[in-house]
């Protein structure tokens, strides 16, 4: 392996690879991970001055001095005949350094990604509110391009996206799409989605819903006949509820869970997992549709109870994160002991995979 002179030729080689993010740190060679591990991409190190050269070689004028202002920067990149990448320039300890997450130019679709029938079935609804959840680097951006995709294929719509930064890019389908990031198209996640509302939309995307006002609003469209579709970091559907309603005062949350037990369609909770079948990655999931019996557990705030009522809601295309894993391991996707490390229940996965065990012995 050599040194290279540009950050391209870094880039190039991650897609290359099949790696999902670079990574470029002062003292230690470019990285790129592939299916969750990293990988050396150079037997060198690079100081802080060959990462912040490497880093600001991509990146214009305005915004360096966004970085040089808030000291951290997320963008997006196309480059012509390697693809595009969501980036995040940083200083670490008084230097420039930066990750790079690839964007594949083909989005997946749906069943691609290994998600139920159900979820295909969400892209059908014309209002309320669908969360997709998970933690840094599950694919929750992945899963709302596909939703977003498969809508714009199927039906005469307005879809307004709000992204920091844009990651996939939509062709308008039958409909119509507008996609807005923050810095160059608008200030605040807040500010684009009140005025998403005087848009004419059908459909508001918003990449995360990260504070009080952007969640209100979000929750105001959702109830005004728009399909909201966004992403909280949690890592399950009850967590996802409480994260929604903490982020209000005390005085306001009675409040907010009545409008959002109105308003809230569903909530899908992803992760990846490391295969063991083959090299790459497999998605577990939950999902949560909102019926009369969650409904109620949301208003009473019961929402240790949310997770019996997802187990018996199969037949409106629920399951659990657990269900999902036992699958997984059952059809030998994932390991045992991955399994264990996800699950909510161990004894449910043991007790699965003993059943599996039994039933394949001669």
């Amino acid at each position: 392996m050599s040194q290279k002179n540009h950050i391209v030729d870094y880039l190039t080689e991650t897609r290359d690879k099949g790696g999902s993010d670079l990574h470029i740190t002062s003292g230690a060679p470019p990285a790129c991970r592939i299916n969750g591990t990293l990988e050396a991409l150079s037997d060198q190190d690079i100081d802080a001055d060959q990462a912040k050269e490497l880093v600001l070689g991509v990146i214009s004028e305005s915004q360096r001095a966004r970085l040089e202002e808030d000291l951290e920067l997320d963008f997006s990149i196309s480059i012509k005949d390697v693809g595009r990448f969501r980036a995040n320039a940083h200083y670490v300890r008084g230097s420039i350094e930066g990750s790079f997450r690839y964007i594949p130019t083909e989005i997946p679709s749906l069943e691609q990604l290994g998600h139920a029938p159900s979820v295909s079935d969400l892209c059908s609804l014309r209002q309320g509110m669908i969360l997709v959840t998970g933690v840094t680097g599950a694919g929750k951006t992945t899963t709302i391009a596909s939703m977003i995709q498969k809508i714009l294929r199927e039906r005469s719509c307005v879809a307004v996206t709000i992204e920091d930064p844009i990651e996939y890019v939509f062709d308008h389908g039958y409909g119509l799409v507008k996609q807005r990031e923050i810095g160059p198209d608008t200030h605040s996640f807040s500010n684009a989605l009140r005025s998403a509302l005087r848009q004419d939309p059908d459909i508001i995307v918003v990449s995360e819903l990260r504070d009080l006002e952007t969640i209100r609003t979000a929750i105001t469209a959702a109830e005004t006949g728009h399909l909201v579709i966004s992403t909280l970091h949690t890592i399950d559907a009850p967590k996802s509820l409480d994260r929604m309603i903490d982020v209000f005062p005390a005085d306001q949350q009675e409040m907010i869970i009545t409008q959002l037990s109105n308003c809230l369609q569903a909530v899908v909770s992803q992760r990846l997992i490391e295969r063991q079948d083959h090299p790459g990655r497999v998605m577990a999931s939950e999902i949560m549709k909102i019926n009369h019996g969650i409904r109620a557990c949301m208003i009473e705030r019961k929402f240790e109870q949310l997770i019996g009522l997802i187990q018996i809601g199969t037949q409106e295309g629920m399951h659990t994160i657990d269900e999902s894993l036992a699958h997984l391991l059952i059809n030998k996707h994932i390991s045992i002991n991955d399994a264990l490390l996800h699950c909510r229940d161990e004894e449910y996965i043991k007790d699965n995979f003993d059943a599996a065990q039994t039933a394949t012995k001669p």
